[in-house]
Parts: structure tokens; C-alpha cells; sequence
């Protein structure tokens, strides 16, 4: 599915939304077909930091290259900072003070990328509804493998940041996420890593401005399960 062109000639105000940024591919298909969306304005994207790295919680891209994404992308970066051991009240607590500014600032919505989980969408719209805001979904109720092939047909660009190695080889960090990495994944993976099988950080596509420079670092293991392949700034 193409982008719309914007609407020019509606007297209806535009919508205020955030979209909910992991920096990955699942997002950044969402942010694609919301901007395309002919009332609705993205006022931002939405990160959650781990403070004690500086890294993308979950993903562990450098905050830098998050930074040079929405740069990248021509839109602000609100960021909410949780500490590594975070809990759960930690987490809700801090994002419901920033949905709560962002409310302030007339944002009425959040995007998001999930597909299918059921539970993390019922987490997702009570978190908001606290705050009077609502979810938007863009990507639900599609079958994975039409979202991954989607985003490649599209032109995007990503790369494997991290990979649970209690569901897929190791190897797999690192490598493109292209039409060659589905052919390789194992039956049982789902095509978009829904179920947490790997995370990616995309680097180019359709919406961006520029590319965003990067080399591959190391790559290593944390927690005697995750595989992180490290993202360096170009120098």
C-alpha cells in the first residue's frame, strides 16, 4: 500500500499523534502509513531509553544513532529514561508522566507497530486511557509475513540488532533484513519477530530524509540469551 497524498482541501483539524519508536522495522511501517494518513500530524516519536547505557531498552542501539534516526526523519524525540533493573510500576509511572505532557501539548494518540499480541495492545490502551488518550494500530490484524514483505518492497532498510538466542541462532545478528533473511529463518519464527525472536534498527527508507550512517561493532552476548550486534556512529 502506496502513500495518500494529503488532503488539502478539508476544513477539519488535524490530528495530534506520537508514534511509539523502537527504531525497528515494526514502527517504522506504522510511522510509514501514518503520515500518509490525510488527518492526522505526527508531532514526535516516542523512545524509552535504559539510562544506564544509553541504549534503546530491548533493542541496545546507542541513544546516538536513535538521535541521528530522527534526524533522519525530520521529527522530535521524546524520550522516557528507566533505569536497567526498571519494574513494571517504574515503567508505567514514568510513561504515564510523559503520555500525560504530551497530552498537554494536545497529543491525543499513540501508534504502534504490534500485529497480533493481544495482551500487549490491552497493556498498551489501559496505560493510555489513564491519561485520556487513545491507541492507533496500523499494522493489526496482518499477517506477518505480508508486513515483512511490505517493508521490503518499500525500500526499506534494516539491519539485526539483537536476536534471543533461545529462539534463533546467533548468526542471525547483524545480518540485513531482506528477503535472504526470511528465506533463512526456521519455520516456527515469525517473520516479524513478534513473539521478541529479534529486534532490528532500520537505516533507510521511503520516509527518511538521509541515510543514517552506521558501522557494525562487536557482537555480544548478555544474559546467556540475548545476541546484540553493536551499531557504531560513522566516524
Amino acid at each position: 500500500m502506496g502513500s495518500r497524498l494529503p488532503d488539502t482541501n478539508t476544513g477539519e483539524r488535524s490530528k495530534s499523534t506520537v508514534v511509539a519508536w523502537s527504531g525497528g522495522k515494526d514502527c517504522a511501517l506504522a510511522l510509514y502509513h501514518t503520515l500518509a494518513q490525510t488527518r492526522l500530524k505526527v508531532a514526535g516519536l516516542l523512545t524509552t531509553i535504559t539510562e544506564d547505557y544509553g541504549r534503546v531498552s530491548m533493542h541496545g542501539v546507542r541513544e546516538v544513532l536513535l538521535e541521528e534516526q530522527a534526524k533522519a526523519l525530520g521529527l522530535p524525540l521524546f524520550k522516557v529514561g528507566i533505569s536497567a533493573d526498571c519494574s513494571n510500576s517504574e515503567y508505567e509511572e514514568k510513561m504515564r508522566e510523559m503520555l500525560a505532557h504530551l497530552r498537554g501539548r494536545g497529543v491525543e494518540s499513540v501508534v504502534f507497530g504490534d500485529i497480533f499480541l493481544e495482551d500487549v495492545r490491552a497493556f498498551r490502551e489501559k496505560n493510555l486511557a489513564s491519561v485520556g488518550m487513545r491507541g492507533a494500530f496500523p499494522l493489526w490484524g496482518k499477517k506477518s509475513q505480508q508486513v515483512a514483505d511490505e517493508f521490503i518492497r518499500l525500500g526499506f532498510k534494516a539491519v539485526v540488532v539483537c536476536v534471543d538466542t533461545e529462539a534463533l541462532n546467533a548468526a542471525f545478528a547483524g545480518r540485513e533484513f531482506n528477503e535472504e533473511f526470511l528465506r533463512m529463518l526456521p519455520a516456527n519464527i515469525d517473520p516479524c519477530g513478534e513473539n521478541g525472536e529479534f529486534h532490528t534498527f532500520v537505516y533507510d527508507g521511503p520516509i527518511f530524509r538521509r541515510a543514517v550512517g552506521f558501522e557494525r561493532g562487536r557482537t555480544v552476548l548478555r544474559e546467556e540469551r540475548f545476541c546484540f550486534c553493536d551499531l557504531l556512529p560513522c566516524r
